[in-house]
Order: C-alpha cells, then sequence, then structure tokens
C-alpha cells in the first residue's frame, strides 16, 4: 500500500472516530415534537372548522358553590369541574350538546383549577386542596377522559425561594409540543407567602409547575417577575415561546386594573419580558382588585389565536363577561365580544379538538349566568369575530377566509 493510500485511510478512520465519538455524545432523550395526541388525532390543524356560520349557546352545568375549571381530553370529551366543598365534575362527549351526570373527584376537596392532560398518553390530571389554601394538596388521575379517578403520589418540589407551590384557581395545564422540553407537563401556579391575607398581597407571586416524568414528579418555575400576582394562565406559542397572562391583586402596583404577561423561552422555568397588558381588564376597572381569567390557543398550524376572558366593565360589581382575541400570541387583542351581560365572576376556557366531536368551538365555563350556579358558553370563532373592534391591533385577512 502506498504512503497515499496510508494517509486517506488514516484520516477516514479519524473521521469515522469523529463520528462515533459525537454519536456516544449526543443526548439520547431529545424530546419528539408531539404533531399527534395519544387518541392518535392531530394536536393542530386548520383554522377552517373554527370559522363558518357564527355558533353561540349557553347553558346551566352546576349549582351552588364556586370556581370553574374547564379542559378538552384527547378524544375531544369537554371536562367541567367545579366546587369549593367537594371537587366534581361532568363530562360531555357530544361537542357540548350535553353533560353527563357529576362524577366526584374528592369529598370534601376544594377546587384547586389547573386540570391538565397529558397528550401523550391521555392522562388528566387534577389538583385537590384540602381547604383554601394554603392547604395541603392531593394529585388524583384519570386514565378513562375522566369517567373515573384515583389519588396518585406525587412530589412537588418548593421555588428557589424555599415556597412551596399552591394551586388555586390557575388555568389549565398543557403539555409542550415543540422544542427541547416537547412532552412536558406545566400548569400555573402561586405563592401566598403563607396566608391569603391583604398584608402579605406584597409577597405574594405567580409561577407554574411542571413535570418531565408524566407527573410524579413536579418542579416549580422561577418566580413571575412582578409581585402582588396570582390566578394565572398560559398557553404555548408556535414558535415554542410559553405565553403567560396573570391576574394582579395589589393597589399599590402600577395600574392595577390591567393584566400582566410574560414570555418563557426555556420550557417555562424563567420568565421574562414582563408587561402589563393594556388592552386587557383585570376585573372590575372600578377597584384595584383582579379576577380570575380564562385562556386558550386554538389548535391551529402556524397561528397563535388566543382567546381571553374576564369582565368588561366600571361598575362596582362583577359583571359583563366578555372574550377577547389575539392573532399575534398576545401581542395585541383587536376584537372582543360580549357573552353575557350579568353577574360573571371566575371563567376558564378550552379549544376543541381536531377530528373529534369538540372540533370547532371554544367553551368558556363561568360563575353565574342566567341561572346562577356555573354556566358553559360554547361558541365558535366567527361568532367572536362579529364582535366589537377594539383599537388594539388589527384583525388579520386570514382569520376569517
Amino acid at each position: 500500500m502506498s504512503q497515499s493510500q496510508n494517509t486517506t485511510q488514516l484520516f477516514a478512520s479519524i473521521r469515522l472516530l469523529i463520528l462515533l465519538v459525537a454519536i456516544s455524545l449526543t443526548p439520547t432523550h431529545a424530546a419528539t415534537p408531539i404533531t399527534k395526541t395519544a387518541a392518535n388525532k392531530p394536536a393542530e390543524a386548520k383554522l377552517a372548522p373554527f370559522l363558518g356560520q357564527p355558533k353561540f349557546d349557553m347553558q346551566q352545568v352546576f349549582k351552588n358553590e364556586r370556581f370553574p375549571n374547564i379542559t378538552t381530553a384527547v378524544d375531544g370529551t369537554i371536562l367541567a369541574s367545579w366546587g369549593q366543598r367537594h371537587v366534581r365534575l361532568r363530562r360531555s362527549t357530544d361537542g357540548g350538546k350535553t353533560y353527563g351526570p357529576e362524577i366526584i373527584i374528592k369529598k370534601p376537596g376544594f377546587q384547586s383549577g389547573g386540570m391538565t392532560v397529558n397528550e401523550k398518553n391521555g392522562h388528566i390530571f387534577a389538583f385537590v386542596e384540602e381547604r383554601h389554601p394554603p392547604a395541603p394538596i392531593h394529585l388524583f388521575v384519570s386514565t378513562d377522559n375522566g369517567k373515573t379517578w384515583k389519588s396518585q403520589k406525587t412530589t412537588i418540589h418548593k421555588d428557589v425561594n424555599g415556597k412551596s407551590p399552591s394551586m388555586h384557581m390557575n388555568e389549565s395545564g398543557i403539555t409542550l409540543r415543540r422544542g427541547p422540553h416537547a412532552g412536558r407537563l406545566i400548569r400555573p401556579s402561586r405563592n401566598y407567602n403563607g396566608k391569603n391575607a391583604r398584608e402579605q398581597w406584597p409577597n405574594h407571586y405567580t409561577n407554574a409547575i411542571y413535570s418531565d416524568d408524566n407527573g410524579k414528579t413536579w418542579h416549580t418555575s422561577k418566580p413571575f417577575p412582578e409581585n402582588g400576582t396570582g390566578e394565572a394562565a398560559l398557553v404555548e406559542l408556535s414558535n415554542g415561546d410559553i405565553y403567560y397572562n396573570s391576574r394582579i391583586h395589589w393597589p399599590a402596583r402600577p395600574i392595577p386594573t390591567r393584566r400582566r404577561s410574560a414570555i418563557s423561552k426555556d420550557g417555562g422555568v424563567t420568565w421574562i419580558n414582563h408587561k402589563i397588558v393594556h388592552a386587557l381588564p383585570d376585573g372590575q376597572q372600578n377597584r384595584a382588585y383582579g379576577c380570575m381569567g380564562g385562556l386558550t390557543r386554538l389548535p391551529v398550524l402556524n397561528k397563535d389565536i388566543l382567546i381571553f376572558s374576564n369582565l368588561d366593565t366600571k361598575n362596582p360589581r362583577r359583571e359583563r363577561g366578555t372574550v377577547w382575541a389575539s392573532f399575534d400570541g398576545g401581542k395585541t387583542w383587536p376584537v372582543k365580544r360580549l357573552v353575557y351581560k350579568g353577574t360573571f365572576g371566575y371563567s376558564s376556557l378550552t379549544s376543541g379538538r381536531p377530528q373529534t366531536p369538540s372540533e370547532g368551538y371554544i367553551y368558556l365555563h363561568f360563575e353565574y349566568g342566567p341561572k346562577g350556579g356555573s354556566t358553559i358558553a360554547r361558541f365558535n370563532l366567527a361568532w367572536l369575530l362579529k364582535g366589537t373592534p377594539t383599537g388594539n391591533g388589527k384583525i388579520p385577512d386570514w382569520a376569517s377566509k
């Protein structure tokens, strides 16, 4: 063999060795984007099912008590939960036309909101507190789209300040679908600093808990970058960022009657780009004390259509429940529409899933309504687009085609 052949063979061997080393150093746990859920349905699809003829209806779902939450199982079953003495749930398998009998998750128990669907295996998590928090927390899981529930042991790690998170009345959790943390479960949480009292408002803050092992253990994010916040909501945007939107109830903060927002670029560990959302009211505007609002992102490929719910009133009472739409991931909110002009309190939102009976609908579960208790309004984007311009941005042409 010639010297040139030996040299060529040597360089080929070196290249092969470098390649093998690179392969050995590549993480074996690289996240795979979630394009289909455990029900073998697309996680996201086209906008068209949310358009067409405007649709809207309302019905009472629960009586008495307080605290609504709503989410959508991977098979499209709508899950509405409720209660401050015991936590109960009603299911709709026909896209929200009818709801089945009440199912008890825990009795006694205090509603914590934030039901979280694991899109990888279809399991649904519900946190329940023993009383108004701060209080001991129990985790329940359903493996049959909300029909039955059983207690599951879990570990929830404290935050960087040594505080254990509380869960009460944050919006639903999600499964991240994109980026290095695809498959992560995350839901908003909060810190009461030991007591739900006015003197502790300056020490309250929101955050989030997240799990990378299907809910067995949960870590707590860094605090949201503003104190006096509580009862938050989050969604994942099409670029993998997490958009976070929070209530505030500390009057000493600037413009305390408007919502707050931030972004996470690391899967919900830290929050940046903190802003006052001037377009979105936080409860009635005659006092600096917010109200839990709902938030959902429509499951539309490569689009960031967000729907938000809250009060839209300057009167000294909780009323005029309204929904807003954003078409750029929460940067602007160009249109709103009144849902119910009477008494309206806490609210929660969810979106229908592609290729299921829930497809094309948005579901709003709120306190009170025409018959009291809790009410669910079901509508599509076409109905919301017929609402009132806010002057905060414009509706893009593609949103109504």
